[in-house]
């Protein structure tokens, strides 16, 4: 069976480390590097729920998108079990769960995050966007489709429980995608000639500006927008590793609900 470092390793092969932002943290964060692994479970985020979904399976390996520690939102000072997130990291080591994150050298890796995202909105001949990070990817519709019809593609195609749009109700073809938190790219859109931009955390003042910008914004959340990439993840590592036992968690899901009104 193969070991958590050699694990780590074909990981890179398909996103390789130096693909990260500086200030991301990638690869294995918690375990023993020799450990030897036989199931391995996937998901979008290492929460308790899967933590403890791994522990009943018998899977001593995660592999997730997000890091489980270290990153810029939650830096790690200490671990103590009346903390959430030392409770979480106490739990996986006391049972012998490693766990490896691909993250930001996930999102510009081909075929990686917003490759699958593109594929997963049937985006033709998606390429980048051209963002200094390499992150976003952009394509086009088969034919010209009203927004509200767009929007409630994305909605269906992702699994969303719902999504946010707003803009200048032009019609979609040129499309730009930013899995997860890519608001800060829409000028990157924009120049890029895209007549929509399909990303996740958009602020109000974004959605009020996108009618006088000119361009459609939709809001798709952040799990949908990224948890396409997740299959690609066990596809890559059933590929690499015929051995292997890999299964995508069934715990982890999207926990933002839309209430609307009259509804």
């Amino acid at each position: 069976m193969p070991t958590v470092r050699e694990i780590e390793q074909r990981l890179f092969a398909l996103a390789p480390r130096d693909g990260a932002i500086e200030w991301d943290n990638v690869g294995q964060l918690l375990g023993d590097p020799e450990q030897e692994i036989s199931r391995v479970l996937v998901a979008l985020d290492i929460t308790e729920a899967v933590a403890d979904e791994a522990i009943a399976q018998g899977c001593k390996l995660i592999v997730s998108h997000h890091p489980v520690m270290n990153c810029k939102w939650l830096p790690v000072q200490s671990v103590r079990s009346d903390t959430p997130q030392g409770h979480l990291l106490l739990k996986l080591l006391r049972n012998g769960v490693s766990a490896i994150c691909m993250h930001t050298n996930l999102d510009v890796a081909k075929g990686g995050v917003n490759d699958c995202l593109a594929e997963a909105l049937e985006l033709i001949d998606p390429g980048p966007l051209g963002d200094p990070e390499g992150l976003c990817r952009m394509g086009t519709l088969p034919a010209p489709m009203p927004l509200a019809e767009f929007a409630a593609f994305v909605c269906r195609a992702l699994g969303a429980n719902g999504v946010r749009y707003a803009g200048a109700n032009r019609p979609v073809q040129r499309v730009a995608v930013g899995g997860g938190a890519c608001g800060e790219y829409e000028a990157a859109a924009m120049a890029a000639g895209c007549d929509t931009f399909v990303t996740s955390d958009l602020s109000y003042h974004q959605f009020l500006d996108a009618e006088g910008k000119g361009i459609n914004l939709i809001d798709a959340g952040h799990f949908p927008t990224e948890d396409p990439v997740c299959a690609r993840l066990i596809t890559h590592l059933t590929e690499q590793f015929p051995e292997l036992s890999v299964t995508k968690s069934a715990s982890h899901r999207e926990v933002i609900q839309y209430y609307v009104k009259g509804v």
